[in-house]
């Protein structure tokens, strides 16, 4: 194994020791990761895993093929979905029934694009509600749909337009990580306020309330998850030139056709 190998190997290990140190360490409480388990009704969690599950299928699909055209790149998957799950952990209480927490999903969508990104995100989104008790089996669609599948969306595409205009790569994926983490709580304040419609306003006012709630947390927490992907970022390309060349040609190819 060359230097930059162990080197890569190493970073991904401490990423999955802090991981498992969260486990150990992280609190009980009453709030949950996006959605708490039985906090949607039955209806929208239903809807919500319909809508999520063809972008799983498709994501099945795009993992298969890259894990078999390119294996050098399994460690970076495996980095890609360690670092989700890390900042998703760091989880601060926001509303009843869900939480504030970087997303991590900027990270891979640059690098693999949305699709794979629906995969690893929901497995850590179950990971999480499993061991952790952040979200639940029953609301696991609705959040995946949110942080797994159109965070990445719109941070995917978010890179692709920035580079196209501006070709700053490092400026790209700092609003790509950012736009990201904001997107997924848009996303989860759109779904809540579907399932609970205030009174008066209905779902305009329930929106704007959820909104507003998730916003005073999450604007900073999106600015630090850009800078700290940006980081990561310089990290990958002096260790791992190689495999960043790779992901960066099958990029350019896909978004070419």
């Amino acid at each position: 194994m060359s230097i930059k190998s162990k080197r890569m190997s190493s970073f991904l290990l401490l990423v999955i020791g802090f991981a498992l140190y969260l486990f150990i360490n992280e609190p009980q409480s009453a709030y949950a990761m996006h959605i708490m388990e039985g906090f949607l009704p039955v209806g929208w969690a239903i809807f919500w895993w319909v809508a999520f599950l063809p972008f799983f299928f498709l994501g099945l699909r795009s993992l298969i093929k890259i894990t078999k055209e390119n294996p050098e790149l399994k460690i970076m998957l495996g980095l890609a979905g360690a670092f989700t799950f890390v900042l998703s952990a760091l989880k601060i209480p926001s509303v009843t029934g869900s939480s504030s927490h970087p997303t991590g999903t900027g990270l891979g969508a640059v690098m693999f694009g949305p699709l794979p990104m629906s995969v690893l995100g929901s497995i850590v989104l179950l990971f999480q509600a499993v061991l952790l008790a952040h979200g639940g089996l029953t609301t696991l669609g609705a959040n995946a749909f949110s942080m797994a599948f159109a965070g990445p969306v719109v941070g995917f595409f978010i890179y692709r337009f920035m580079m196209k205009t501006t070709g700053k790569q490092k400026w790209s994926i700092f609003l790509a990580a950012a736009l990201a983490d904001l997107s997924t709580y848009v996303v989860t304040s759109i779904q809540l306020a579907l399932a609970f419609p205030a009174e008066q306003g209905g779902f305009i006012a329930s929106f704007l309330k959820f909104g507003g709630i998730f916003a005073i947390t999450q604007i900073p927490l999106a600015i630090s998850e850009g800078i700290l992907t940006v980081l990561i970022w310089n990290w990958l390309q002096a260790y791992s030139p190689k495999e960043l060349t790779i992901l960066q040609h099958k990029m350019k190819g896909a978004s070419e056709q």
